[in-house]
Order: structure tokens, then sequence, then C-alpha cells
């Protein structure tokens, strides 16, 4: 049996990958798509997190085929109001399929909740309705459309978004993880409440937030991101979709879940590979060691992300002892080195430290953790650039932001493939690395070190590119494209 770094094989021992002609994602995505599901009418309070005039939150992250999903909507002033169930993916480029309509319904306002124990904002919302997940429903990330209904021509109408996934338990060649926990963790609704909002200081323990309340705007919408389409769908439009787009385009057998669906390993282990995409920050202990087990089963591991299992995020149940439906910054993962430490010592005391993640990842979330720049290649003779024409020096302008990883640890075969600068406010420096190193079972683990690396992918429709310390990405590159061809292909070897 081959231990964690093992030799990864040649790419000349792997036959030529080709993707399924035909299976359940390549079929949905041969259904008749949609343009017609972006938000038109979008409007924010005064304290530009929220947008009242309507807005909603489902009673579960996820959910399978025959689920009843609670919807909870408040509309103020109050309205009647339709609901467009779509799902998101390719369709020959709209990007979504109507799947339900449902309404006119009758509207009602719905109260805020007092702050509670570390602030938390928990609505105990009535539910407006109740959705049955359909058989025939594909996995998948689902938005609601939210639209008012006007009392007179004069009147305007305005909207927002609810979202939720669809899971299933069928074996896949890829398990896309939405990172929805870190979605909720940078929510500010309903004005100023995140778990980086605590009097007490922006990333100590202080802070606790809950599922049970709408996505608010992108928190950080000054800052990285002004993107309309955030109201009510998280980070999953700006930061994972064109992902999801991408993959569908190309027919991968993909499936879906959410961060609390990985706090048993099993759905990872009927898959090839595991995706964390975009902005995955908070990790449960219980996903972390979830993840692990399926590395060492032989499951292939692809980091897309950046700024991914930085902080032990414990769940907890709601006030109504549903699970899963809380989470607060519990302590940081990096076991005792220096940059755990470091955190410790800037935030702390912590009630709990989560292992040194490097020797999951490859490599670590460092201090300063965000910034921009271009990913620069180290190692270009590695397979992951066969097909690219790249060589060492280039660059690929703007991918790096706005958080990454450096500082690998020293795990037996581990190469760095990438690495090079970025600048904090756009002048204080970091060095970022992208790695990737052998597993047991000859599977191996990558991560690319950024965000941004989905914004190489694909541009969907109505999406908005990111601008972050004064860098930006420029949208699709036939080199990103090829690269991460050449990851997947060789993770979902039969």
């Amino acid at each position: 049996m081959l231990g964690i770094g093992a030799t990864i094989p040649s790419l000349q021992q792997f036959p030529k990958i080709l993707k399924q002609s035909s299976n359940v994602i390549s079929e949905e995505n041969s259904r008749e798509g949609i343009s017609d599901w972006q938000l038109t009418r979008v409007r924010p309070d005064g304290s530009a997190q929220r947008t009242p005039w309507i807005e909603g939150y489902c009673s579960r992250q996820s959910v399978k085929a025959g689920d009843i999903l609670d919807v909870m909507i408040s509309t103020d002033p109050v309205r009647d109001f339709m609901v467009e169930i779509f799902r998101t993916g390719y369709y020959n480029g709209k990007g979504a399929r109507l799947m339900k309509k449902l309404g006119p319904m009758k509207g009602m306002k719905q109260e805020v909740p007092e702050p509670g124990e570390k602030n938390i904002h928990e609505c105990l919302w009535k539910p407006s309705f109740s959705l049955r997940i359909e058989d025939d429903w594909v996995s998948g990330v689902y938005i609601g459309r939210l639209s008012t209904i006007p009392n007179a021509p004069q009147d305007p109408y305005w909207q927002s978004y609810i979202i939720f996934i669809v899971k299933d338990d069928r074996p896949a060649d890829i398990l896309f993880q939405c990172s929805d926990n870190t979605w909720q963790a940078y929510n500010r609704w309903p004005s100023n409440y995140s778990i980086y909002t605590h009097p007490k200081g922006v990333q100590g323990p202080w802070a606790q937030v809950s599922f049970d309340r709408p996505y608010g705007r992108q928190s950080q919408f000054m800052g990285i991101v002004n993107d309309p389409l955030s109201f009510g769908s998280g980070e999953y439009l700006s930061f994972e979709f064109p992902m999801a787009y991408f993959l569908e385009k190309h027919g991968y057998d993909i499936t879906y879940c959410t961060n609390s669906d990985m706090v048993t390993p099993e759905r990872g282990l009927k898959c090839k590979a595991f995706l964390s995409v975009g902005h995955d920050e908070y990790w449960d202990i219980r996903q972390y060691n979830s993840v692990i087990s399926m590395r060492d089963a032989g499951v292939n591991l692809l980091f897309f992300s950046g700024n991914a299992v930085c902080w032990v995020s414990p769940f907890s149940p709601n006030s109504q002892g549903m699970e899963n439906r809380r989470i607060y910054r519990g302590g940081p993962y990096g076991g005792n080195y220096t940059w755990a430490n470091l955190r410790e010592e800037r935030h702390g005391p912590f009630p709990e430290r989560g292992p040194d993640e490097a020797f999951l990842m490859g490599v670590r979330n460092i201090s300063p953790e965000n910034g921009g720049g271009d990913w620069k290649i180290v190692k270009a003779d590695h397979w992951i650039f066969d097909k690219t024409g790249i060589h060492n020096g280039d660059a690929i302008p703007g991918l790096v932001g706005w958080e990454h990883h450096g500082d690998p640890p020293d795990i037996p075969g581990l190469e760095v493939v990438a690495r090079g600068m970025v600048w904090q406010g756009g002048t204080v420096p970091q060095e970022w690395a992208s790695v990737i190193y052998p597993g047991p079972k000859n599977n191996f683990v990558f991560n690319a070190s950024t965000i941004f690396w989905c914004q190489g992918l694909s541009r969907p429709p109505g999406h908005t590119l990111p601008w972050s310390h004064f860098s930006r990405p420029h949208g699709p590159d036939d080199r990103v494209i090829q690269i991460t061809h050449n990851l997947l292909e060789r993770a979902i070897q039969p």
C-alpha cells in the first residue's frame, strides 16, 4: 500500500480521457434553458446590506428529491409576490433552467429578530410556502427569484433570490462542495451582523451566525465585487458559478453538496474527486476529518479555492433543534504552527484549535492572507501544464486574489507548480504557492491557492468580475481552462 508522498503516475501511464457522452449532467443540460433568470430590479436599504422590499430564506441548506423545503418570505411594504425556481448550469450558454413557477402569493412583513447570544440574528419567520423537490430534479445549485407584484401600474416591482442545493446519493465522478459556511459567515443581514462585526473584534470567537435568515448583499461589495446578483444568493454566483458553468458545459459527471453534508465522509467516498471551490474558509472539524478519510481512501482532492480551511467553525442546532443551522469562529486551523499561533495571539483566546491544514491542502493560511497578483508558473514541465504551451516565468494576470495560501509543508513528493507575489492593499508583499502532492492510492491533492481560479474558466450570463487590492482577473483564459481539464481528467480516471 502506498503512503502519502507516493509517486503520482506519469501522464503516459493513463489512457486518453473521454468524458461520458451521456450522464445525468449532460442529459440535464440538453434540456431547454432560459435567459431570463437574473435579477432586474434590486434595491438595497439604508444599510446597503439587505433588500427588505422582498427577501427570504430556506429551512435547510440542502435537500434531496422527495424532500419538503419550507421557504420564508417577507415583503415590506406588504405585497403579493411570485417565485420562479431555477437550476443553475450551462444550458447552451443560458445559465439556468426554469423548474417551477409559484404564485401569486400573499406577502407579509416578518419581523427582524433582536440580537441573541453572540449577536446571533435567528429568524423565526412563518413559512410562506412549502416546496416539494421533484423526483426528476437533478443535483445542483438552485435559486429562487422572488418578485413583488405591483399594486398599480405606477408601482415598481422589486426582486431578490433564495438559494438551496439539491443533493443526491449516486456515485459520481466529481463532488462539488459549495462554500456556504463562508457565505453565511460574511453575511451581514440585517444591517451589520456577520462573524466579522462583533464589537469585541473582527476575528475573535465572539459572534455566531444563523442560516435562518436571508442572505444580504455580498458583504465586501466596495472592496471585492459589487454584484447586484448577490442579494439572496450568498457568494455562489460571484465565486462558484463560473466553475459549475464550466463543468456542466463540458459534460463532467458532477454532483453537489454543502459544507454541512460533509460532516461525515460517506458522500465523498462515492466520488472520484472532491472540489473545494472559491472562498471556502469555514470548516467544522468533522468536515476536515471527512476529507482526510476521503484522501486516504483514494479520492482526489482539488482545492480550486483560497483561504480554505482557515477557521474551525462548529455547527450547532438552531433554537428549534434543527441540526447544523448555526456556526461561529471556534479557532484557527494550523496546529501549533506559526500562523495559527499568530491568529491566537492577535484574536484569541479561542476554545478550538484545528490540525495543521497544510497536511491536508499542501499549503497554509499565511498572513497577510489577502492581496492580488499574477499566477506565475515555476514548473512548466509538470503534467498539469500539458497542452498549454506554458513556460517557466509565464504568468496569468490577476488570477491570485483576493485570498491565497502559501508556506508549503514538508510532504514527500510535494511539488510547487506556481509561485509568486501578491500585494495586500496594492503595496504590502506576501508570497503565495500553488502545489500538488501524491496521496496514498495513486490519487493526488492539488491546491490552486486562489479564490479567483474559476474566474479563468467561464463568464456566465450576468457575471461580474471581481476587483480587489487593486488587482483583477481578466476572465476566461485558455491556459486555466486546459490546466483544469488536465487535473480533472487525471482525477476521474477509471
